[in-house]
C-alpha cells in the first residue's frame, strides 16, 4: 500500500449531461507538490473542489487523508489548508487579526507574526484586506490556508496578481513546507510555476487527464530541439532529436563560427500546448462521429 494522501477511482461529474470529470483516475503521495494542469472548463476546479468536499460526485471512489471528503469530520478540516481561487476583498479585521483569528481554530497553528514574514505580508499586517492589493491580499489567503500547519494543501491559482518577486517568495514558502512533509494540491495557468514547484503534473482535458508525469518526463515527450542559423544570408530552421549531431556538422561546415545560431530546447510549455490540441482535435473527431452515428439512426 502506498503512502497516498489522495487516492481517486473513476471518478465523474456532469453538468446538464456534459461531463466535467469523466472517469478520473489519481494519486498523490505524501509529501510531493502536485500541479493540476490545463485550460478552463477542463475539470479542474470540480476535480478540486471534490477533494475538498465542498461539491459531491456522481460516480466513483475518492478518499482524502483517508477519509471520503463528503464525510469530512471536524478533525479532518484541520488537516487540510484551502485556498480558493478568490475570497471576499472586505474585512473589518486586519491581516494579523484575520489570522490569530484563525489560529484558534487549530491545535498547533504556526506563529502569526512568523507567517506573515512568510508571505511578505509584515509592513501590511495592520491592514485590512479592502487596504490591500490584489496581490497582497492573495498573500493573505495562503497565510490562512498554512497557519494551522496542515498535512494537505489545496492552493488554487494562488499567484495570480504577484508580481515577480512575491512570486518567487511564494515559492520559497511552499518549498520550506514540503521540507517539512507537508503534501500541495496546485492547479495553477504559470507553467514556468508548475515546472519549478511541482515533483509530478497531471494534464486535464475534457475532464480526463491525458498526462502524467514529471516535469522532466513530460518535456521529453516533446519531439526535440529547434536548431536556427543562418546560411548565405537564408534563415534555416530545423527541429531534431540529436541537435548535438546537427551542431556538430554546422560548425565543421562553418569553419567553427555559425551565424545565427540559436538552439531552444522544447519546454513544458510546448508539451502542454501539443497535449491540449491533441486532446481537443480527439474530441471533435468523437463529437463528429457521434453526430455522424445520429444522424444515419435517425
Amino acid at each position: 500500500m502506498s503512502d497516498a494522501v489522495v487516492q481517486v477511482r473513476g471518478l465523474v461529474k456532469s453538468y446538464g449531461g456534459v461531463r466535467a470529470v469523466d472517469d478520473l483516475d489519481l494519486t498523490i503521495e505524501r509529501g510531493e507538490v502536485f500541479a493540476l494542469l490545463g485550460p478552463n472548463g477542463a475539470g479542474k476546479s470540480t476535480t478540486v473542489e471534490i477533494l475538498e468536499g465542498f461539491r459531491t460526485r456522481d460516480a466513483g471512489e475518492v478518499a482524502v487523508l483517508g477519509l471520503d471528503p463528503i464525510m469530512a469530520t471536524r478533525s479532518w478540516r484541520e488537516r487540510v489548508g484551502l485556498m480558493l481561487q478568490s475570497t471576499s476583498p472586505r474585512s473589518f479585521l486586519t491581516a494579523r487579526e484575520a489570522l490569530a483569528h484563525a489560529t484558534a481554530l487549530y491545535s498547533n497553528p504556526r506563529d502569526v507574526d512568523e507567517t506573515l514574514a512568510a508571505v511578505g505580508l509584515t509592513d501590511k499586517a495592520d491592514e485590512k484586506p479592502q487596504e490591500l492589493s490584489g496581490g497582497q491580499r492573495r498573500r493573505l489567503d495562503v497565510a490562512l490556508a498554512v497557519i494551522g500547519r496542515p498535512e494537505l494543501i489545496f492552493l488554487d491559482e494562488p499567484t495570480t496578481g504577484f508580481d515577480p518577486e512575491a512570486r518567487r517568495q511564494f515559492w520559497r514558502l511552499i518549498e520550506s513546507l514540503t521540507d517539512d512533509g507537508t503534501t500541495v494540491v496546485l492547479t495553477t495557468h504559470y507553467l514556468d510555476e508548475a515546472d519549478h514547484l511541482a515533483d509530478r503534473i497531471g494534464i486535464l482535458a475534457a475532464g480526463r487527464l491525458v498526462a502524467l508525469d514529471t516535469p522532466a518526463g513530460l518535456r521529453s515527450l516533446a519531439s526535440g530541439a529547434r536548431v536556427t542559423w543562418e546560411e548565405a544570408g537564408v534563415a534555416h530552421t530545423e527541429t531534431t532529436a540529436r541537435p548535438t549531431a546537427l551542431l556538430r556538422d554546422l560548425l565543421a561546415r562553418h569553419d567553427g563560427e555559425v551565424p545565427g545560431l540559436e538552439v531552444v530546447h522544447p519546454s513544458l510549455e510546448d508539451v502542454y500546448l501539443d497535449l491540449i490540441g491533441d486532446a481537443a482535435a480527439a474530441a471533435g473527431a468523437a463529437d463528429a462521429a457521434g453526430a455522424a452515428d445520429a444522424q444515419v439512426q435517425s
